[in-house]
């Protein structure tokens, strides 16, 4: 069975970003959220600065399968920069797209609409939005705060 050209894409960019993981590492002075997925073992290690109410800097760390640390990579890249809210609309996106919906504004995502090919595979979803979940429970602490 062939592979389509997305199917490619996807292969080699999750590939790419699994080996070679954007924002890999911790912030310094910045609160660790660690998450885990229980279903497979990936853990995620987050740390997100916010200045002016946006994502200042990022990084994550921990350890997982190919799916797990591409999406974080991805994650990364798509929020820097982004404000609150904005971050906030893109995990939901990102969600909805994971588990089959079709939403619009997914090019919002960049390289993480690549992702969307996860829900032909409903067991790696949670691999996919482990870090995506680690995110929204950070803003979450900073509302709080």
């Amino acid at each position: 069975m062939a592979l389509s050209k997305l199917d490619s894409l996807y292969m080699a960019v999750v590939t790419e970003h699994s080996r070679n993981p954007h924002h890999k590492g911790s912030l310094d002075g910045v609160e660790v959220l660690e998450l885990h997925n229980p279903t497979c073992g990936d853990v995620v290690q987050l740390s997100v600065k916010i200045e002016e109410n946006r994502v200042a800097d990022i990084a994550f760390d921990g350890h997982g399968c190919s799916i797990s640390t591409a999406s974080a990579s991805m994650m990364t890249d798509a929020v820097l920069g982004k404000s609150l809210s904005e971050v906030q609309d893109l995990a939901e996106l990102f969600s909805r797209m994971v588990q089959g919906q079709e939403p619009e504004g997914q090019e919002e995502l960049g390289e993480a609409s690549l992702m969307a090919g996860v829900s032909k595979f409903p067991q790696r979803v949670k691999c996919a939005t482990l870090a995506w979940n680690a995110l929204k429970k950070a803003i979450e602490r900073q509302n709080v705060q």
